[in-house]
This record gives C-alpha cells, structure tokens and sequence, in this order.
C-alpha cells in the first residue's frame, strides 16, 4: 500500500491564458487521473498506487490551487479545460493515454475525446453531473441557478445546503455548519468560489456529442460509486451509459471513491483498463 502522503515534483507548463501545475508518477502506459474543480492532491493517494507499473499523470485545473490563471475572472469550460489536457499529455510524450475524470473531471475527459481523439484510447468517465441528459434538465438548471446566486450573495452554508440537496446527497445541517461556517484555508474558499462562479455551471450544462462519443475510436467506460445509487450523478451517468449503449461499470466508494478507498478503487480501475 502507498502512503496517502505521497507526493511527487512539482511541474509547471505554460498553456493560452494559464500556468498548469501538474505531477508525473512512475514508468509505464501513460494513466491521466483528472477531477474538476478537485487538484492533483485530491489523486495522490490512488496515482501513487498506481505508478507502481503507469506513468500516471495528474494536474490542477486551469484556475484551481496551483494552475494560475492570467484573468482570474475567466470561464472554465469543459473544452478549454480538454484542450489542457491534450496539451500536457503532448507535453509528457507517453501516449496515446488512458484517463480517469471524476465528476467534473470526467466532463473534461469527454470533451477530450470529442476534442482529440487520437491522444487516448481509454476514458473512464467516472460520476460526470451531466444534467443535459435527464428529462428533469429544466428544474434542475433553476435549482442550479439558485444555488449558484446564493453563493455569490456570501450565504456559503446555505449554498453548500442547497447543492447537497440536489445532488441527492445526505448531509446533516450541523456537519454543513463546520465544514463551511467557520475558519476556513484561504486557497479552499478561492477554489470553492471559482467552481461556484465559473465552473459548475459550464460543466453541468455541457452537451456531449453523443454521436461522436458512440463513435470514436477511444473506448468509453462509464463509471458509477456502489454507494452512489439514487444521487443525481448516478442519474445521469446512468443516462451517459444508456445514450452510448453501453453498461455502466461499478467502483467502489460514492462519488468521491478514489479518496475514501483509494486502494479498493485502484484494483478496480486495473481490472477496467486491462479489458481495454
């Protein structure tokens, strides 16, 4: 087992607009473990595990933590956040690569394969909140909407409320309190306001081309938590699956499952990619 304090040099690479962090783990097929608006950090314990036989590459999106922006005040949109990755998996020269996105990560994932297919051959598009997919998109861009306004009018607890509820996802009132009502790092609330105000919404709302995905040479695998069953991104990887005619593929652990049992999820992960 790899210590959850792995770390690994850090790296820099200049990009249109940004200044990307990013880390390269151990020797290998290339493996790109990508979140949004979650950091390189947040995979460390998971890449560590599996450097032992991949070069695993992992990065901050454009915006968070250590990826600086040249105009903090720009969109983060799947696409752009695509074309960065296609530029550092250029930049590393180990591809063509597999990816693992999560969340928002596996938006960016997506959109990398409608972008430039020709750089992976795999993506596991883990929990992607792809709400375009359900027929409940209306109310559920209204609460969007809402949650994002409540933010930005400074009530963070009531927004952080908001969001848990409609992603599907329990959380007690007074847990929401100390996680977000108190002392806080300053570069968690920087980070937590960009994916409010410039992230959710463009990853959310994005539309993939599902014509293209059906038909692109990379393989797509969808992936879902086991404990993930009935949130809002089970619904709507569980659409992703059925508009690209494939089964989605269970994991272990909920929508963050790579953190809470990254040992159990990176011998998942090798069964999945060995099939590809």
């Amino acid at each position: 087992m790899t210590d959850a304090t792995d770390t690994a040099p850090a790296r820099s690479l200049r990009v249109p607009g940004a200044q990307l962090h990013y880390e390269v783990r151990g020797e290998g097929p290339l493996l790109v473990l990508v979140g949004a608006p979650m950091d390189a950090a947040a995979f460390a314990p998971l890449a560590g595990l599996l450097a032992t036989d991949h070069t695993v590459l992992t990065a901050d999106p454009r915006g968070i933590n250590r990826s600086r922006l040249d105009d903090p005040e720009e969109e983060s949109t799947p696409q752009l956040r695509a074309d960065d990755l296609s530029r550092l998996i250029a930049h590393v020269d180990a591809g063509p690569a597999m990816v693992l996105g999560s969340s928002g990560g596996a938006v960016s994932a997506l959109a990398l394969v409608q972008a430039h297919p020709g750089q992976v051959h795999t993506v596991v598009a883990h929990e992607p909140p792809l709400i375009e997919l359900l027929e409940d998109r209306e109310p559920l861009r209204t609460g969007t909407e809402d949650l994002v306004a409540t933010y930005l009018a400074g009530d963070v607890t009531g927004a952080w409320k908001k969001f848990f509820a409609q992603a599907g996802l329990t959380m007690p009132e007074h847990v929401v309190e100390q996680m977000f009502g108190g002392e806080r790092d300053p570069q968690q609330v920087a980070d937590e306001r960009r994916w409010f105000a410039h992230e959710m919404r463009a990853s959310t709302y994005w539309q993939p081309d599902v014509a293209a995905l059906r038909t692109a040479a990379p393989r797509i695998v969808v992936g879902i938590g086991e404990d993930s069953a009935g949130q809002l991104c089970d619904r709507t990887s569980s659409a992703l699956a059925q508009a690209l005619d494939t089964g989605p593929t269970n994991f272990p652990g909920g929508h963050t499952g790579f953190v809470e049992t990254p040992d159990a999820f990176a011998t998942r992960l090798r069964v999945v990619l060995r099939e590809s």
